[in-house]
């Protein structure tokens, strides 16, 4: 169910029609891609921020030259009538292809649990080429060993983002949550205050950007 590398797309329904776009989503959207070798899983989640109406679905894949197969090229090129229309319609598009550097796991028999977490925590960077390797150092050594002090916290991924839009970010994080008391945890508040991240902090490229997704469908899988 969970691959290294991963699509992740946001779409905002068109105004009347969102009972139409999760049904076309689950039952056309989602299917076709999931069935497409090289695919692994998906999922769906809705934003919780205040005022949002976009969702968000993560696609896992063995390795980014899936969505350049032709079996996906056949999926994507050949679009039905309610795809072209659909697409035509939403806004607040969103699509990042991402290939997993990391994965920390609160136990590592405990990974479908994980990955299923209802609740999906994601910080997005655009880091300096020249500032990459100490950034990641500091997420992957202080950062995430302090966040996971919380048992909420089940799982983090970190990503080299490839190509996406529309914002040019490098770094992706997934912090995989049990509950949102995760993000007010003393662990928390303890990993946002250490010497090392007030040290990146205080580079005027260090603006990240964060969002809260809720689990908002099972997840997916081929039917092969």
């Amino acid at each position: 169910m969970q691959g290294t590398t991963i699509l992740f797309s946001e779409m905002t329904p068109p105004a009347g029609r969102e009972e139409e776009f999760h049904a076309w989503y689950d039952e056309e959207h989602v299917p076709l891609r999931v069935g497409v070798p090289g695919f692994v899983s998906a999922r769906r989640y809705r934003d919780t921020g205040e005022g949002a109406k976009g969702f968000l679905a993560v696609y896992e894949m063995d390795a980014p030259d899936v969505l350049k197969s032709s079996a996906y090229g056949e999926v994507k090129g050949k679009p039905s009538a309610l795809t072209k229309d659909m697409l035509a319609n939403v806004s607040g598009f969103t699509r990042y292809i991402g290939q997993e550097t990391a994965v920390r796991r609160r136990a590592e028999g405990n990974a479908p649990a994980a990955l299923d977490a209802p609740l999906l925590y994601a910080v997005w960077f655009q880091v300096p080429e020249d500032r990459c390797a100490d950034f990641d150092a500091w997420y992957e050594q202080d950062h995430v060993p302090l966040l996971m002090e919380s048992p909420d916290w089940l799982m983090v991924r970190r990503f080299r983002i490839t190509d996406g839009e529309p914002l040019p970010y490098n770094r992706l994080a997934l912090h995989y949550l049990a509950d949102r008391a995760a993000l007010s945890s003393p662990a928390r508040e303890k990993a946002r205050a250490t010497p090392w991240r007030g040290r990146l902090a205080a580079e005027p490229w260090f603006k990240g950007t964060y969002s809260v997704f809720e689990a908002l469908r099972p997840r997916q899988k081929p039917a092969r």
